[in-house]
């Protein structure tokens, strides 16, 4: 049951805001330089997208229709329909949490780890991850403005515009400029990830810092995170079931129903953490915690799931299964 290094930091910094949560004009400091971080972070994510892989991808496009409309329909619409259990196992802003959490795109990194651990389609995975993570940079911000523009958690459709302006404008231009700076991209590859992990624990730290001075937190107690941790379990148990035997309704292959599940399962924390920023403002502490505790409960479930999936017999034409992806990124 893997836990991953990453969340261990993520919570170090929540710590941290905690014990030392910026005010004033350190505040603003902290403030301008998420803001540029989160920019520079798409843009990194636009100039590491292979137009001509997703391009190469559509051709497997029944499996990657599944993929999206798990993340962006069937999530959705469970996370409604948890609505039903505030006050009693959530609180208003919790649940607005969940909903976001079930709003953002799915994971690339640990996506394409667990399915090729588990002898699945792994460029199936590869494009369904990037995929999604393409459409949710559109999708997640209109899905939200439908859906928690009128909750009153902070959450306004002119948020909109900040996303387009934030994240969109240097996705496209790292789309863009992926010609001239495509290579030195790959080349750094493991220097520009730390970039991509401190910049995501800046975002973290900006938002609870700015929850911890307005007080968010005193409406969070240990019995209301037990609760919200008992129905992550159940969304979670949910999808797994969902996709695996509703991939298999489908008529979808072994691989292909492995790629399915592990892709249409998950939420990406490495996305939903700058959404949130942006979309949330003050309150995105606590639209970011549900997210993150569902993150480490899908690392802990699907790394079970795709052990177990490793011992299944091989294939009748008898091919060695490909070989396992390290599982360190687990955030993306």
């Amino acid at each position: 049951m893997p836990v991953d290094p990453y969340i261990l930091l993520l919570l170090g910094t929540v710590g941290l805001a905690a014990l030392l949560p910026a005010r004033g004009a350190s505040a603003d400091v902290a403030d301008g330089a998420s803001t540029a971080a989160i920019a520079f972070l798409f843009f990194l994510y636009g100039a590491r997208l292979s137009t001509r892989e997703a391009l190469d991808g559509l051709k497997h496009w029944r499996l990657h229709v599944t993929v999206l409309a798990c993340t962006f329909a069937v999530f959705p619409v469970l996370g409604l329909a948890a609505r039903g259990l505030v006050p009693v196992f959530l609180t208003e802003p919790l649940y607005q949490g969940l909903l976001f959490c079930t709003l953002v795109p799915s994971t690339i990194q640990s996506s394409i780890a667990f399915t090729s651990i588990a002898r699945g389609n792994v460029p199936a995975a590869i494009c369904a991850g990037s995929f999604s993570s393409l459409v949710g940079i559109v999708v997640t911000p209109l899905l939200a403005a439908g859906l928690l523009g009128g909750t009153g958690g902070g959450f306004s459709a002119d948020s909109v515009v900040g996303i387009v302006l934030q994240l969109l404008v240097p996705f496209v231009a790292g789309q863009v400029l992926r010609r001239w700076i495509g290579g030195f991209v790959t080349r750094h590859k493991k220097g520009l990830g730390l970039v991509d992990r401190g910049s995501i624990l800046l975002v973290v730290y900006t938002a609870f810092s700015e929850g911890m001075v307005r007080g968010v937190w005193h409406q969070v107690s240990p019995v209301r995170l037990a609760g919200l941790l008992a129905v992550e379990a159940v969304l979670l148990a949910v999808m797994l079931l969902l996709t695996w035997y509703g991939a298999k309704a489908l008529r979808f292959d072994r691989e292909d129903r492995i790629a399915i599940q592990f892709a249409g399962s998950k939420k990406s924390l490495a996305s939903g953490l700058p959404m949130a920023s942006v979309l949330f403002g003050a309150h995105a502490s606590l639209a970011v915690l549900p997210l993150m505790l569902f993150h480490q409960m899908q690392l802990m479930v699907c790394a079970v799931i795709a052990k177990r999936r490793s011992h299944d017999p091989l294939p009748e034409d008898g091919s060695a299964p490909a070989p396992p992806v390290p599982t360190g990124a687990g955030s993306r």
